[in-house]
C-alpha cells in the first residue's frame, strides 16, 4: 500500500479543516473594530457575528448535494474558492451588508467542508489507517483555531485597520488548499459509484495495487446490492441503523456542552471570581490542552478503537462535569477553591479531544454505504451545527437564570446517556473495510 499518496492526499484535503478552525476564531480579534466602524447595536453585532455560524448550518445541510453530484474533489476545490473570497472579501469591503455576505459565505465552506473532507478521507484510506487519516480533519480544526488566536496577537497593532490583516490572512492558507487540490484525484468510490469503473480503479491501484481489483469488486457489489434494494434514498428502512447513530453521535458531541465551555470560558471562570485576566489566560489554556489531547487521540484511535476512545472519555466527562457542577451548587469559591472549575474545565477538554472531538468525524464518515454517504455525512454534520448554535445562544440565558450548577449538572447528565450509548449500541469500526461495516449495519 503506497501510504505516501494516501497521506498527501488526505493531509491536503484535511486542510479544509484547518481553515474551518481559523474562520471560526478569527473573527474573535476583529468583534470590537467591526462593531465600532459600522456603530452596530448589541442586536446587530450578534448577528453580523452568528452570520458565519448561520452559514455553516445551511453549508452542512446542502454539502452533501454537490458531494454527490459533482464529485468529493470538485466539491472541495469549491470550498476553497469560498474561503478565498470570504477572506478577501471580509478584509477589503466598506460595506457592512457585503462584509456579512463575505462572512456567510466563509460559513457556508465551514459547513460544506464538514461533510466533504472526512468523506474523502475516508473513501480513499486503507482500513487499518482511516481513524488516524480522517481524525487529521479534526486536529488540523484545532491548529487552526490555535493559529488563528495566535495570528490576532501578532497582528494586533499593526495599523489602524488591524483587523483587516487578521482577515485577510487566511487568503493565504486558502490560496494554498485550492491549489494543492489540483494535485488530489477524485474519490475512487464515487467514480465507482457513477459508473466510470476504469478511472476508480487507476486511482485504486495507487493506493493498493494488490488489492486493487478485489477491491473494485466488493465495492461495486455492494453498490449494486443497495440500488437493488431502492437505497437512494437516506431515509430508507435499510439505513435506519447508521441514521439513527449519526444523529445520536452528533446530539451528544454538543449536549456535552463543549461549544458552550469554548465560547464561554472567560465568563464561567469569571462565574467562580477569577479576574478578567485570569479568565482569557485560562480559556487561552483551553485551546492548547484540546489540541495536545486531539494529537494523541489520532495516535490511538486506530490502536485501541472508535469505542474504546468514546467508553474513556464517557466516564472522564461525567467525573468532570459532575464536579463543575458540584462547585457551582457549593458556591466556595476561595483561592484554593475558585481555581478547581479551571482545572476540571482543562481536565474536562483532555477527554472530549481523546474521545468526541477526535471520533465524530470519523465514526459518522464510516457508518454509511457508499451510493449513501453524502447524505449520511451531511445529517450528522448538519445535527451537530443545528445544536451548536441552538446551545451556543441558549447557554448565557440558562446559566443566568439556572445557575451553573443546573446548567453543568444538565451537561453531566447527557454525558451519563452517552454512556449507556456507547456502551450498549456503538459499534466498532476500526480496521474493517467501508463495504464489510454496510454489510453489519445495513439491513437488506
Amino acid at each position: 500500500m503506497k501510504n505516501s499518496n494516501v497521506f498527501f492526499w488526505s493531509l491536503v484535503v484535511a486542510l479544509g479543516g484547518f481553515l474551518f478552525g481559523f474562520d471560526t476564531a478569527v473573527i474573535s480579534g476583529a468583534e470590537k473594530a467591526i462593531q465600532q466602524l459600522w456603530q452596530l447595536s448589541a442586536v446587530e453585532h450578534g448577528f453580523t457575528i452568528a452570520i458565519a455560524l448561520i452559514g455553516t448550518v445551511f453549508g452542512a445541510i446542502f454539502g452533501g448535494i454537490p458531494s454527490d453530484k459533482f464529485g468529493r474533489r470538485q466539491t472541495l476545490i469549491g470550498i476553497a474558492v469560498l474561503y478565498l473570497v470570504s477572506a478577501v472579501g471580509a478584509a477589503v469591503t466598506s460595506n457592512w451588508i457585503l462584509f456579512m455576505l463575505f462572512r456567510f459565505l466563509g460559513g457556508l465552506g465551514v459547513g460544506a467542508s464538514s461533510v466533504t473532507a472526512p468523506l474523502y478521507i475516508s473513501e480513499v484510506s486503507p482500513a487499518a489507517k482511516r481513524g488516524r487519516m480522517v481524525a487529521m480533519f479534526q486536529f488540523n480544526i484545532v491548529f487552526g483555531i490555535l493559529t488563528a488566536y495566535l495570528s490576532n496577537y501578532l497582528l494586533t497593532g499593526v495599523g489602524e485597520n488591524d483587523w483587516r490583516w487578521m482577515l485577510g490572512v487566511q487568503a493565504f492558507p486558502a490560496l494554498a488548499f485550492f491549489l494543492l487540490l489540483f494535485r488530489v484525484p477524485e474519490s475512487p468510490r464515487w467514480l465507482l459509484g457513477q459508473g466510470r469503473v476504469e478511472e476508480g480503479r487507476a486511482i485504486m491501484h495507487r493506493i493498493s495495487p494488490d488489492t486493487a481489483d478485489a477491491e473494485v469488486t466488493t465495492i461495486l457489489t455492494s453498490n449494486a446490492a443497495d440500488e437493488a434494494a431502492g437505497g437512494e434514498s437516506l431515509f430508507a428502512r435499510q439505513y435506519r441503523t447508521p441514521v439513527l447513530l449519526a444523529v445520536l453521535f452528533a446530539v451528544f458531541n454538543q449536549v456535552s456542552g463543549i461549544n458552550a465551555i469554548i465560547y464561554y470560558a472567560p465568563r464561567i471562570f469569571e462565574m467562580t471570581g477569577l479576574g478578567k485576566g485570569s479568565a482569557l489566560l485560562s480559556s487561552a489554556g483551553i485551546g492548547l490542552v484540546n489540541f495536545l489531547f486531539t494529537l494523541l487521540a489520532m495516535n490511538f484511535i486506530d490502536r485501541f478503537g472508535r469505542r474504546k476512545l468514546m467508553l474513556i472519555g464517557s466516564f472522564g466527562l461525567i467525573a468532570t462535569l459532575g464536579l463543575v457542577a458540584r462547585s457551582f451548587y457549593s458556591q466556595d469559591f476561595s483561592e484554593l477553591n475558585g481555581m478547581l472549575v479551571p482545572v476540571l474545565l482543562f481536565v474536562y477538554i483532555a477527554f472530549f479531544a481523546f474521545s468526541q472531538g477526535a471520533v465524530i468525524w470519523v465514526f459518522i464518515s464510516e457508518i454509511f454505504p457508499n451510493t449513501v454517504r453524502a447524505k449520511g455525512q451531511a445529517l450528522g454534520s448538519s445535527t451537530h451545527w443545528v445544536l451548536a448554535a441552538i446551545i451556543a445562544f441558549a447557554f448565557p440565558y440558562f446559566a443566568e437564570k439556572l445557575g451553573g450548577g443546573h446548567t453543568f449538572l444538565f451537561f453531566c447528565s447527557m454525558m451519563v446517556l452517552q454512556l449507556i450509548f456507547v456502551w450498549r449500541f456503538m459499534p466498532e469500526t476500526k480496521g474493517t473495510s467501508l463495504e464489510q461495516l454496510e454489510k453489519t449495519l445495513v439491513v437488506h
